[in-house]
């Protein structure tokens, strides 16, 4: 994608094309970034005429884009009627820096608990009603998992998400379920959202979330939450594998290893069990903290 590379009084800008070399062409998506770009070379909020002169597309075209990224929060509109970058990028720029650095400190305690179980070992966020993998270590086997980076799977029926949900605060939890689709993928997938409040519930008590062939049959996981400084669940851990060698009777084992790094990553990041919450203590009571 072009880049608008002046936007000098002295001389006209150049217009800001899309390229079209591209397999995959989302035009409408193309436009709003380029008008993210537009606004972020500027060095001042712009009208919506000077926006279609340095792009060169019609004001019904341009405005469409606007709107859009208005009503997301990407940009704002000054009482002059100009449009300038909002402050929605500013907290998704910070949380893009937090993953990465929260990817990078992990990494180690990533390769040290895969060293330990001998099985996959997973890092993932939460995102709406989904979890999404930031990393994976896995050991020296034949059968590994498929998952892959940057992909998404439900929050409800995987590991990592359950453990992560369980330790939002409440009115987070109302929000998030309320909004779940719940689909089943096996015959073990949770269907609603009254069983799924039930499996938190549980969850909470024993610090740790298991995916029992929710989302595929054969595999069973372990996961637990990560938490930073001011005692949020930011992000989880899983082990997972087939059910062959995940067997139900070498879970706790497995959680026990599991629990000890995620707050050994939680005090890295700051927190401190000094204080402890009626929410996270099910949490520290299973690593002696």
């Amino acid at each position: 994608m072009a880049m608008v590379v002046s936007t000098s009084s002295a001389r006209t800008p150049p217009k800001v094309v899309a390229r079209n070399d591209g397999p995959y062409q989302l035009h409408s998506l193309e436009r709003a970034v380029s008008v993210l770009e537009v606004l972020g070379q500027s060095q001042g909020p712009l009208s919506l005429a000077e926006i279609c002169q340095r792009m060169g597309l019609h004001k019904s075209t341009a405005h469409r884009s606007l709107m859009v990224l208005e009503r997301s929060a990407l940009i704002e509109r000054t009482e002059e009627n100009r449009f300038r970058l909002g402050l929605r990028l500013y907290e998704l720029g910070n949380r893009a820096v937090e993953q990465i650095d929260l990817r990078a400190r992990v990494q180690p305690f990533l390769r040290r608990l895969a060293s330990q179980v001998g099985e996959t070992v997973h890092l993932s966020v939460l995102q709406k009603t989904s979890i999404v993998y930031l990393d994976k270590v896995e050991p020296n086997r034949r059968v590994c998992m498929s998952t892959k980076t940057g992909t998404s799977n439900p929050v409800y029926c995987t590991s990592m998400g359950k453990a992560m949900l369980a330790f939002q605060p409440k009115e987070a939890v109302e929000q998030i379920a309320a909004k779940i689709r719940f689909v089943t993928y096996t015959p073990k997938t949770i269907g609603s959202r009254e069983a799924l409040l039930v499996a938190l519930e549980k969850i909470r008590r024993r610090g740790y979330a298991i995916d029992d062939e929710e989302i595929e049959l054969g595999v069973r996981c372990v996961g637990a939450p990560i938490f930073n400084e001011n005692r949020r669940a930011i992000a989880a851990m899983s082990v997972s594998g087939p059910i062959s060698r995940i067997t139900v009777q070498s879970v706790p084992g497995i959680a026990e290893k599991l629990l000890r790094c995620c707050g050994d990553i939680s005090a890295s990041l700051g927190m401190s069990s000094k204080k402890k919450s009626s929410l996270l203590s099910p949490f520290l009571n299973h690593y002696g903290n």
